[in-house]
């Protein structure tokens, strides 16, 4: 008799669940969440078991490996994509890991990428580094939003960042406003120099696959850009193709229409957050110092808005690297900008 089991996955506990073949519970269990416990439950079914389906919440990583470890068949689900059941009245944590054991039973588990665990570390640092970029970025922004308050000057964000506190006590003529943006300026230069520290160390440990070399031909991809697209990516294989790559990547509608006529949106969130981040990054320093990208860009603002038209050029780009790294062929601006 084969069996299938569904773990419903928490912060500090977890519920399992084992099925048969039609689909019956053979054994349920509230865990903690320590490797032993859920081993112990499973080891029983171990020579009938065809599968475990684990939850993949933001503390997978050890249930995964040790499971894997212990030689276990994981399936890691894609929550975003898993549908959910219709018709229960109520559901809980055992309904849920019951119904990861079902659709593991029917072959219908929408499932996630397992990343290979001895590249996670670097993965994860670059993660954090773009983390820390985002802080920086919405420090900055707090200060520029806050200088045109009280002055009505356009000043460039990048032109603020390297103002002295006198320069911007000066400005503006009162120190009680001037340490409203002052203050601002300590914690960002302290992100700033933790951003360096964490891009020298990724760049000593960090190398570039043969694969993924062409990449830094992309218009906007420097050295960390690339490494960032590359452990994120994982293998380009397991796209079968570029819409499968540019939906992953966030970067394309949502809309669902019907006769025309837009009825709502599907599920945005269905994809790698990092990966969006990252193209939205490439085709910022496109638009920037590549005179082409820019006038795309200048193009589809004057239509919409720069956000909009920064995700635009960041679809074309992502797409464009999808060939470069699937194809191993350098990047071809006038293909891509004809």
């Amino acid at each position: 008799m084969r069996l299938y089991c569904g773990i419903d996955l928490h912060a500090t506990n977890c519920w399992v669940a084992i099925l048969d073949e039609s689909l019956k519970v053979v054994r349920e269990s509230k865990v903690p969440n320590d490797l032993g416990a859920v081993l112990a439950i499973l080891e029983g079914h171990r020579d009938a078991l065809e599968g475990v389906a684990v939850e993949s919440t933001f503390n997978w990583y050890w249930l995964v490996d040790g499971l894997m470890d212990a030689g276990h068949q994981v399936h890691l689900v894609n929550t975003w994509a898993a549908q959910q059941y219709q018709g229960l009245k109520y559901s809980d944590d055992r309904h849920d890991a019951r119904w990861l054991a079902h659709l593991l039973a029917l072959g219908i588990l929408p499932e996630g990428y397992i990343y290979p665990k001895e590249e996670r570390p670097l993965r994860d640092l670059l993660r954090r580094r773009a983390f820390l970029v985002r802080k920086k970025s919405s420090l900055l922004l707090s200060m520029h939003g806050a200088f045109e308050c009280r002055t009505g000057r356009r000043v460039k964000a990048n032109d603020l960042a390297q103002w002295s506190a006198a320069d911007i006590e000066a400005a503006l003529g009162d120190p009680t406003i001037s340490l409203g943006i002052t203050c601002l300026q300590e914690p960002m230069q302290a992100i700033d120099e933790q951003i360096r520290s964490l891009e020298k160390v990724v760049l000593k440990r960090a190398r570039l696959r043969e694969e993924f070399a062409l990449l830094q031909t992309v218009w906007g991809a420097g050295k960390v850009l690339a490494l960032t697209i590359m452990y994120e990516v994982g293998a380009i294989a397991r796209f079968a193709s570029v819409g499968d790559f540019a939906s992953y990547c966030r970067c394309v509608k949502t809309d669902r229409l019907s006769n025309g006529k837009r009825k709502g949106a599907g599920n945005r969130k269905n994809g790698n957050p990092y990966l969006s981040w990252a193209f939205s990054e490439v085709a910022h320093y496109a638009a920037r110092y590549y005179e082409q990208a820019q006038r795309y860009f200048q193009r589809k603002r004057a239509a919409t808005n720069g956000i909009i038209a920064n995700r635009a050029l960041a679809h074309k780009l992502a797409r464009a690297s999808y060939h470069v790294m699937r194809d191993q062929v350098p990047f071809d601006p006038h293909r891509l900008f004809a």
